[in-house]
């Protein structure tokens, strides 16, 4: 069986978002649709993947897999390691197809489907090895959203359970095992509230879909994109905590605040209501720049909290650490060191529509790091209370460059004796030069925050990499000055 090669059944929206995530991350993906145009939407999905995905990561993603579209469901299916079904949401397509593609797939592949309506264990009636069927409910866009909702029932085997959290986190994804099957699975059930509670305020006259948007999107939506529920409320009792919000607040929920215990009818006229006060907030847009300006704000947000390292931002600086692997010298130093490998994010770019100046400062910034990390001045040093500041940088900007871009940043060590870290960085698109960065570092004590050596294993490491480095050709613009030219 091939570990590295997935199978969509069913390429619409979500099966699309799954196979870019899956190709994105290095799998190879077969993609059964009996929909002619399946190729041209996935590949609409593919594109704006390709756009915004390579942001989230500082570090650079595996090769992108091989995509294939298959006529059948056999020919899509034979020795992969996982099968994600995102086909209609009727129980007999889905029967059918199960039967179709468990007759022709691996015993141990695992069948994930995108179903938000069934229980795992209505998918595994009458299948042939029904404990090969878990339910791997995604969010849209798959290929920025990392969380999965994994539901298995109690026919599903343990090992297939396992191997899909190990798979779906390889993939930058957050499993969210649910221990217990139920309509509509977790996240859909609280979606399911909200809906219903704005349907009725709609219904009601009390507000518009741009309203009951904003609501969400200027407010509590953000405090739920980094900390949930709970958390949230937590903060909001303070000092006291939780126990003290509940006891606050508590009270309110027998208060007749809320309508959730009963639903409008859809009428004509609320479906209208809907529909033309959501055409008069959005119908200015086409659906592509919708999802260009949502996934241009999820990745601001996400790269926001990855900073923080903290809730979705804490799970993409993890794949981050699973993508690089060990950081370690290489073991040829008779060439320039790549210190960076990075896609240029999204909000790295300015009104000009290329990489802002100081996104070069950041970058090289980020080499300088990695080159003081290489030679062994990384947070358990820096813990014993000595470091390098950087006293002076100079950067020659010689072309542009645009976001989704791949740079790459060789690091060159012009002098590391004694206090003294002198690097020169290149930055390159392919073979295209975009930058030069010249810095100069002083190894400083923390404690006193003046000049010192640093310590004798650090020292013989950048010494070992600056005589190796002697031997290579001045950098054409080292030790150059800003000036005006005659």
């Amino acid at each position: 069986m091939t570990a590295q090669t997935a199978a969509i059944i069913g390429g619409g929206v979500i099966g699309g978002g799954w196979a870019a995530r899956l190709l994105l991350m290095g799998w190879d993906v077969r993609v059964f649709d009996p929909d002619p145009e399946a190729a041209r939407k996935i590949a609409a999905v593919l594109d704006n993947a390709r756009r915004a995905l390579p942001g989230l990561s500082d570090v650079a993603l595996p090769p992108e897999g091989r995509l294939s579209f298959h006529n059948t469901i056999p020919a899509a299916v034979a020795d992969v390691a996982w099968i994600q079904e995102s086909v209609p949401e009727r129980l007999e397509i889905k029967h059918k197809t199960y039967q179709t593609l468990q007759e022709h797939c691996p015993p141990d592949a695992v069948i994930g489907s995108s179903t938000s309506g069934f229980k795992p264990s209505e998918l595994q009636n009458g299948a042939m090895r029904p404990e090969q069927i878990v339910v791997a409910h995604p969010f849209n866009p798959v290929y920025l959203l990392p969380l999965v909702e994994l539901v298995p029932s109690p026919k599903t085997a343990p090992e297939i359970t396992q191997r899909a959290k190990d798979i779906l986190t390889s993939i930058g994804m957050h499993p969210l095992h649910v221990r217990a099957e139920i309509d509509a699975h977790i996240a859909d059930r609280l979606l399911e509230a909200v809906w219903r509670e704005a349907l009725w305020l709609i219904n009601d006259g009390i507000a518009t879909t741009e309203e009951i948007d904003n609501a969400i999107r200027y407010g509590f939506g953000l405090r739920w994109a980094q900390m949930g529920l709970f958390e949230t409320y937590r903060i909001a009792g303070g000092e006291a905590g939780m126990r003290h919000f509940i006891e606050q607040f508590g009270p309110c929920l027998e208060w007749p605040w809320t309508k959730l215990m009963d639903v409008p009818e859809l009428t004509d006229g609320l479906i209208d209501a809907v529909a033309d006060q959501s055409d008069a907030q959005s119908g200015q847009y086409t659906i592509r720049a919708l999802e260009r300006a949502r996934d241009d704000n999820l990745v601001s947000i996400l790269r926001g909290l990855k900073a923080q390292d903290w809730g979705a931002g804490k799970l993409l600086n993890e794949q981050d650490r699973r993508v690089e692997g060990a950081v370690k010298l290489p073991d040829d130093l008779s060439a320039p060191i790549v210190t960076v490998e990075r896609a240029v994010p999204l909000d790295w770019t300015d009104y000009n529509g290329h990489m802002n100046e100081a996104r070069y400062l950041q970058a090289f910034g980020d080499a300088t790091d990695r080159m003081m990390l290489l030679v062994g001045c990384d947070a358990d040093y820096i813990a014993t209370g000595g470091s390098y500041f950087t006293a002076e940088t100079h950067i020659c900007h010689l072309d542009e460059v645009h976001a989704g871009a791949l740079i790459r940043i060789e690091t060159q060590v012009l002098h590391g004796a004694g206090k003294k870290m002198h690097l020169f960085h290149r930055m390159f698109t392919g073979d295209r030069a975009l930058a030069t960065g010249e810095h100069m570092l002083i190894h400083v004590s923390l404690e006193t925050r003046k000049a010192s050596e640093p310590a004798p294993a650090l020292a013989a490491t950048l010494a070992k990499v600056a005589e190796a480095h002697a031997a290579l050709p001045t950098p054409e613009g080292a030790g150059k000055a800003v000036g005006v030219r005659g």
